[in-house]
């Protein structure tokens, strides 16, 4: 069974404008694969280049209103930093950085153009020295 291929789940999401939720995925790390693209740039695959991908699909009228959006989305990478770095004024903390959780996890959370949740992390007990972990 080591030959299997991993699971992997690839989050849909609904977007008014789908340049403007481009532009917010690119700052994340994902762009366009060019031989996904297709030819009328109505449905946007993107990619990181590490196996996360996110679509982003054009919204039915009045589906997705921001302020009010259900909708959430979890990136798992152990790049925290990094990524918070490229967004660090979107983050939604007012230490404008990631942080450990009582859950166990290192992240931050922002929102993107329509207002979809997206958090940002990593196992806390993969992070860094012992002393993170306590943080």
């Amino acid at each position: 069974m080591a030959d299997d291929p991993a699971t992997s789940l690839t989050p849909i999401v609904p977007c008014n404008d789908l340049d403007a939720s481009e532009a917010f995925w690119n700052r994340l790390g994902f762009f366009q694969d060019p031989e996904s693209k297709d030819d009328d740039g109505e449905y946007r695959i993107l990619g990181d280049g590490h196996g996360a991908w996110v679509h982003l699909n054009p919204a039915v009228e009045g589906w997705v209103v921001p302020g009010r959006n259900p909708f959430g989305v979890y990136l798992y990478t152990p790049d925290v930093d990094g990524v918070a770095a490229r967004v660090r004024d979107d983050i939604l903390s007012p230490s404008k950085a990631a942080e450990h959780q009582e859950w166990g996890m290192y992240e931050f959370a922002l929102s993107d153009p329509d207002g979809v949740l997206v958090r940002v992390g990593w196992p806390s007990r993969l992070m860094g020295s012992a002393s993170d972990v306590d943080q």
